[in-house]
């Protein structure tokens, strides 16, 4: 019985460590390779948007940290890296970030136009109809994603794009 509390007591001591140093923890029953963050239990990394017009990126995961960066463009898609009680260290397409409070965040998924003139088909297969074309850093909506196409929707216009054209999802991401 004493050495399994023992071994409990090591596992939170762990986890707390992980959790102070804004890290990651691997997940028992998380696939190979896949981690989750310790607040949430979500994948790290994954994608959310920008709930607000504006946001103070700070330098640590607290508002008594210096703010590094203001992001100042609603849906834009941000990469979360590691969680820290109710903050989210966050990147944009550049690699520029930091600390995020959660409150800041959506978890509506949006991606950005990569490339310039990127062209939305009207189904996922370079042969259909162009529907429209997008301008680098277009934000658009995210919907369902095959393991090359994600359907995407903007300024009135909504078909699909190659998943390489999009910065907001992950390579291996399939979406419903």
């Amino acid at each position: 019985m004493r050495k399994s509390g023992v071994t409990s007591r090591r596992a939170f001591i762990a986890a707390v460590f992980a959790v102070l140093a804004g890290g990651i923890l691997h997940a028992p029953n998380a696939r190979a390779g896949q981690t989750v963050g310790p607040v949430t239990n979500m994948p790290i990394p994954r994608f959310v948007s920008m709930k607000a017009s504006t946001g103070n990126v700070r330098r640590g995961p607290s508002t008594t940290h210096r703010i590094d960066w203001i992001f100042k463009r609603r849906d834009m898609p941000l990469k979360i890296t590691a969680e820290h009680g109710h903050w989210r260290r966050v990147q944009d397409q550049e690699g520029a970030g930091g600390w995020m409070h959660y409150a800041l965040l959506s978890g509506v998924r949006t991606v950005l136009a990569s490339d310039d003139m990127m062209i939305v088909y009207a189904r996922p297969d370079v042969e259909s109809r162009q529907v429209a074309r997008f301008e680098r850093g277009v934000i658009a909506r995210l919907g369902s994603c095959s393991t090359d196409w994600c359907e995407v929707s903007a300024g009135g216009y909504s078909g699909w794009a190659s998943k390489q054209d999009l910065w907001g999802v992950l390579p291996d991401e399939t979406r419903d």
